[in-house]
């Protein structure tokens, strides 16, 4: 009832029966916002959520938790599992629409940030890279690549992880494709000497830093 209610408010809705099959899903489909129910066949929600909120990659995934349990400790137990909000059943549809638009916008403010870091300003609203102030041509996955060094400096991710961030989960490819678009991004920015922040560590995988911290 409340999928098909979604989808009349203009929602794309993933169900899935099982916590496994939706832990599946997000990895498949990378969703903007999950609704989960507390009791679910295979394991609890509460345990859904915590499995979630382990990886990187979907600790600032919105979700909300849906149950009948309407005790204070319990909504305690099921925000520290991790879950953003938490409504008892019976639901009020328009409560719950608001609220998900509520998460999404503030999810959404992510996608406007501009991101600085020493010569290179980086729009993610206008998908331009900026180097000494001026517009620099960069492929999408350049783009992406660079994003989540920014994002995340001075830390070392191997070829696996920067497939699982950047290219996602679901997506099979190999590792050296990580190291081709590392050379793309390097002659990127050799021409403005920024490519020295983009460090190869040795047995272990790539930094992005300001300074090198090698």
């Amino acid at each position: 009832m409340i999928a098909f209610a979604l989808k009349r408010e203009g929602f794309v809705v993933s169900e899935a029966s099982t916590a496994r099959q939706g832990l599946e899903m997000v990895v498949s489909e990378q969703p903007d916002l999950g609704i989960v129910d507390w009791m679910l066949p295979d394991m609890s929600g509460l345990e859904l959520i915590s499995e979630l909120r382990q990886s990187e990659l979907y600790q600032t995934l919105p979700l909300i938790l849906l149950t009948a349990r309407a005790q204070e400790e319990d909504k305690v137990l099921g925000l520290d599992s991790g879950a953003d909000d938490y409504m008892t059943k019976p639901v009020s549809m328009r409560e719950l629409t608001a609220r998900m638009r509520a998460l999404l916008r503030r999810t959404d403010r992510g996608k406007d940030e501009v991101l600085k870091m020493g010569d290179l300003v980086l729009d993610v609203a206008a998908q331009q890279l900026l180097i000494h102030g001026k517009p620099v041509k960069i492929g999408n996955t350049e783009f992406k690549l660079l994003k989540f060094f920014m994002s995340n400096p001075n830390r070392v991710y191997t070829r696996a992880s920067l497939l699982d961030f950047v290219w996602g989960q679901n997506v099979y490819v190999e590792e050296r494709t990580v190291d081709v678009h590392i050379l793309r991004l390097r002659k990127i920015l050799k021409p403005s000497k920024t490519d020295k922040m983009l460090q190869t560590v040795r047995g272990a995988g790539y930094r992005f830093a300001l300074l090198s911290t090698a």
